[in-house]
């Protein structure tokens, strides 16, 4: 009887872990699908983009770009772009807030920062002749 009454608790323990398991699974699960829908984490509010860079070739010429031109927040955000190099090579800079990352070809790079300074900001690929020929945004802060 002693011996059926262990193995039932123990079987019991286990279910219980296994539930109490699935369901902390399941919160972490909603919490970064909160933070990848840009919603708002405790304190943190997360603004998130997702950008482009590639090279568009136009008779020849080739013309590097960011799919998104602009982008607006509120002083004090947390900032968070998904960068996807498509075609080229390319990097991503933001002098006023000291932000600097490659963004090699094939690969979504994440690029965080706060956003701590009022103002209008030039994002661009710092590559050879890229910010000339338009690879460039405005982050509205």
């Amino acid at each position: 009887m002693k011996k059926f009454f262990l193995a039932f608790l123990m079987i019991m323990t286990l279910a219980v872990a296994g539930c109490t398991g699935y369901v902390a699974n399941q919160n972490n699960q909603n919490n970064a699908n909160q933070q990848s829908s840009g919603n708002q984490q405790g304190n943190e509010n997360v603004k998130e983009f997702y950008i482009e860079s590639f090279v568009d070739v136009i008779d020849g010429k080739y013309y590097p770009q960011f799919s998104v031109k602009e982008i607006t927040v509120n002083k004090g955000d947390k900032v968070r772009l998904l960068i996807n190099t498509t075609r080229g090579m390319h990097d991503f800079k933001i002098d006023e807030f000291n932000v600097y990352s490659e963004t090699p070809t094939g690969q979504v790079t994440v690029v965080e920062f706060v956003a701590d300074k009022a103002g209008e900001f030039v994002y661009y690929c710092n590559k050879p002749g890229h910010r000339a020929n338009g690879q460039w945004g405005t982050l509205k802060v």
